[in-house]
């Protein structure tokens, strides 16, 4: 059973583009890298950078630093390739009643925990196959029109408002 704990990393070039990937199990639904805590005690930020590996193939250092944080940042910092990094800003939803069925019993919402990296302009991803069957880079527009996930499309709006 999954943990109702998630994380959200968004991807980025230092030109702006976001990187969008297609999910497997449902046709047209594009996201970024997104997934559950593996243990209870599993931090966030390791879950992000763990999920960021399995999905895309990228390896990227984490800084959970104060000093990391998205609001302490300048827009030539959010450039600073392959570094995760926290929002911090965690947010809860409502499963979708398709995908409850990976949880235990009675559970219907979820905890999800935002991140963000810059990729180098021209990355192409290495996609884990039985998730993902596509990507995109995106403007920042276009990329939040294409998310199933309205949470999904407002974190790549505020980040977007910052680079």
């Amino acid at each position: 059973m999954k943990i109702p704990v998630s994380v959200l990393v968004v991807m980025y070039s230092p030109s702006g583009a976001f990187l969008l990937i297609e999910r497997a199990d449902k046709a047209g639904y594009w996201q970024s890298v997104t997934g559950s805590l593996d243990l209870l005690n599993e931090p966030p930020i390791l879950a992000a950078q763990r999920e960021l590996f399995e999905e895309v193939g990228v390896k990227a250092e984490v800084d959970d630093s104060e000093a990391a944080h998205l609001k302490n940042l300048s827009a030539e910092d959010l450039k600073q390739p392959l570094v995760i990094r926290p929002w911090p800003k965690h947010i809860q939803y409502e499963i979708f009643p398709h995908w409850r069925h990976r949880y235990g019993p009675g559970v219907t919402h979820n905890t999800e925990h935002w991140f963000h990296v810059c990729l180098p302009e021209g990355f192409v991803p290495t996609l884990a196959e039985r998730e993902h069957v596509g990507y995109a880079w995106l403007a920042a527009d276009e990329a939040q029109e294409r998310c199933f996930s309205t949470n999904n499309a407002q974190a790549i709006a505020e980040l977007a408002a910052k680079i």
